[in-house]
């Protein structure tokens, strides 16, 4: 009887954790879902100006020539906005540490990325849309930084790596979604081709700020400011449980030990994300990965196909430009899932040796098609290995970036030290 007694109590237990766990996990994925409109945001942003620089109207009202871009032009069209991230990133941790995680996501997409979208649409000229989409960019950098250190802060530990994978969904359903726009406007040779495109950024930016709003701050930036009650409050909201609950008190009392265990060495400067303590163990070796693993992000070549795959298949000889470049988008989006449910069953480093090796394998394949034969058997079978490429990245190097570099750092440098790998994702995106 007490054998069974014992039994039947563990049951319980189990079924009651298990109850809690699920709570918490449905108002996580609510939190990363809404959050991951940020990353809609870039991926939309990013995915327009491949559509745009290959529009008849945008080549004779843009371009200097009035019949196509050159190559320094529709370099500085791509990549102002990168640069533009890159600043923005640096930016983050000034505005997230001192105001909140929450007001730099509201800030940065109500306010900042939305008067980058609106000098775009005042005139179809090089100028505008190059200050435009740099002021743009310094807002999505913002975000960048911000919202998967939002996400890996509120989420529960048990599925914080698939939450975090949200935000690299939402940037390929950005893709996708401008590939749509732009294949439906194209045509049209008037002012309509890029300001429907362009303007419909707006609504994503108002969704986000307007969302973020009705979400509680991060706890853990509740209690780097002392500010318990607010905290557990928060916790609370995020858990969906309530503010007495044991669990969630075991979860407050963990952070804000090892909040005070970090403060206890002192205020953090960005000096220190490369420096290591008692508290920061190996933090040179951590600062090296993140910022190695975001420039190796995007090294692979991935942006190559979202920036200028429409341009690259016209000047390759392949049909349906803007199809085949749907097409892409659409891998994207679809091979990201896995990397979703993976990360939290396979790992993060084997994933990650896993995509890259797949990336490679496809690059070559590639470049030996694209080099030796030219055919219209060679175009598609170059066409299926680059959507070979896209799979192998959306599954593991996309997201899994964004997981690694929000788990890697401790509490007293997070901010900076996400900020920094962040900007040199950005400004690696920039240089290629």
């Amino acid at each position: 009887n007490i054998n069974g007694n014992l039994n039947d109590e563990q049951a319980d237990s189990t079924a009651v954790r298990q109850h809690k766990q699920h709570r918490s996990s449905v108002m996580a994925f609510v939190v990363g879902l809404l959050t991951a409109v940020g990353g809609l945001l870039y991926g939309y942003d990013t995915g327009v100006i491949n559509g745009m620089l290959e529009m008849k109207y945008i080549k004779e009202h843009v371009a200097s020539n009035g019949i196509s871009f050159t190559a320094n032009e529709t370099s500085l069209i791509t990549a102002i906005l990168s640069l533009g991230t890159f600043f923005g990133a640096l930016f983050a941790p000034i505005i997230s540490d001192r105001f909140g995680r929450r007001f730099g996501i509201m800030f940065s997409s109500g306010f900042i990325f939305i008067i980058g979208t609106i000098l775009q649409l005042v005139e179809a000229s090089f100028s505008f849309l190059c200050a435009g989409r740099f002021i743009s960019g310094f807002g999505v950098g913002i975000i960048s930084a911000v919202i998967p250190l939002y996400q890996a802060e509120t989420s529960p530990k048990w599925i914080r790596g698939s939450i975090v994978s949200l935000y690299q969904w939402a940037i390929t359903w950005g893709l996708f979604i401008s590939s749509a726009v732009t294949q439906g406007t194209h045509s049209l040779n008037d002012p309509r081709c890029y300001r429907i495109p362009i303007g419909i950024q707006i609504a994503w930016a108002v969704l986000l700020a307007v969302g973020v709003a009705f979400l509680p701050e991060s706890p853990r930036f509740y209690v780097k400011k002392d500010k318990l009650d607010d905290a557990i409050i928060a916790l609370s909201r995020f858990r969906r449980l309530p503010v007495d609950d044991e669990s969630l008190i075991e979860e407050l009392i963990e952070i804000k030990a090892s909040h005070d265990y970090e403060s206890s060495f002192g205020k953090t400067s960005i000096l220190d994300c490369f420096r290591s303590s008692p508290s920061r163990v190996a933090q040179p070796r951590r600062m090296f990965t993140g910022m190695a693993i975001q420039a190796l992000q995007q090294g692979s070549g991935i942006n190559f196909i979202f920036y200028f795959g429409v341009n690259f298949f016209v000047r390759a000889g392949i049909a349906n430009s803007y199809i085949i470049s749907f097409i892409t988008y659409a891998v994207n989006v679809l091979f990201t899932i896995p990397g979703i449910f993976f990360v939290e069953i396979l790992g993060r480093r084997k994933l990650m040796i896993f995509g890259g090796i797949g990336m490679t394998i496809s690059n070559f394949l590639i470049a030996i098609v694209g080099c030796t034969t030219d055919s219209h058997i060679a175009n598609k079978i170059m066409i299926a290995f680059v959507c070979s490429f896209i799979a192998f990245f959306a599954a593991t190097w996309g997201p899994l970036t964004w997981v690694i570099v929000g788990e890697i750092y401790s509490l007293s440098v997070r901010q900076k030290a996400v900020s920094l790998t962040a900007a040199s994702n950005w400004l690696v995106n920039f240089a290629l």
